[in-house]
């Protein structure tokens, strides 16, 4: 069953290995079928060393059900439902502990966009979720993480914005497919890297609002013109 999307979904679990931003169990990815009536997502706790396309599990998007699989799944599981059934356009989500990242999510505070780098994947700062509530924690935490994701785009792009990190917890991104999602959290900690280094340089380091436009929409606009036209 969807012996594609595993394919899919354990490459891009070992790619982020293979991009330093998780170590031993730490992170998962997932992707969703074509029907959108499933998620296939890391197992729980297993070791990428010895991780196999066979290994992932497929659950039901809307009962949250194991459909198929030996292992439980991410403990993360919930968290990833949420958000693809809120933001229906999305095709793969990816959460890591990356060191930078989490650092923000730590500090309870938002990436900047502080350079070009941040501007040609990010259409402003990654926001940082609202921590959550005691009653939110015990009662549906994984659930609720997702929700206040969610929350936090109320009034935000989650698509020129791929990406928040929950208040001290982490950074979730997301993309077309699951290697996008890849993509962008490795993005992000990089990005997240190089903000903390300019703050400490220049805690009054901003980058001038044309700028942003000009590198988000020269990728990502209606007349973009970055790359090439295969």
């Amino acid at each position: 069953m969807l012996e594609n999307l595993k394919e899919e979904v354990c490459a891009a679990n070992l790619g982020l290995v293979a991009k330093g931003v998780v170590i031993y169990t730490w992170g998962n990815v997932s992707g969703i079928s074509d029907d959108r009536n499933y998620v296939v997502i890391k197992p729980s706790g297993v070791d990428y060393a010895r991780m196999e396309p066979g290994d992932m599990v497929v659950v039901d998007l809307e009962s949250g059900e194991i459909v198929e699989g030996h292992y439980k799944p991410s403990s993360d599981t919930p968290t990833h439902l949420e958000l693809y059934r809120s933001f229906s356009d999305i095709g793969g989500v990816t959460h890591t502990h990356s060191s930078y990242a989490v650092a923000f999510a730590q500090a309870g505070r938002a990436i900047p966009a502080l350079g070009t780098t941040h501007a040609d994947y990010f259409y402003g700062e990654v926001p940082c979720t609202r921590a959550l509530s005691a009653k939110e924690v015990a009662e549906g935490y994984e659930t609720n993480t997702g929700r206040v994701i969610v929350e936090t785009f109320t009034a935000r792009d989650h698509v020129a914005v791929p990406g928040a990190v929950v208040r001290g917890h982490g950074p979730f991104t997301w993309g077309k497919d699951a290697a996008e999602s890849v993509y962008h959290a490795v993005v992000l900690e990089e990005d997240a890297k190089m903000a903390m280094a300019t703050l400490a340089l220049n805690p009054n380091a901003a980058l001038e609002p044309y700028v942003l436009d000009k590198h988000y929409m020269r990728k990502h606009g209606e007349n973009a013109y970055y790359g090439q036209d295969l």
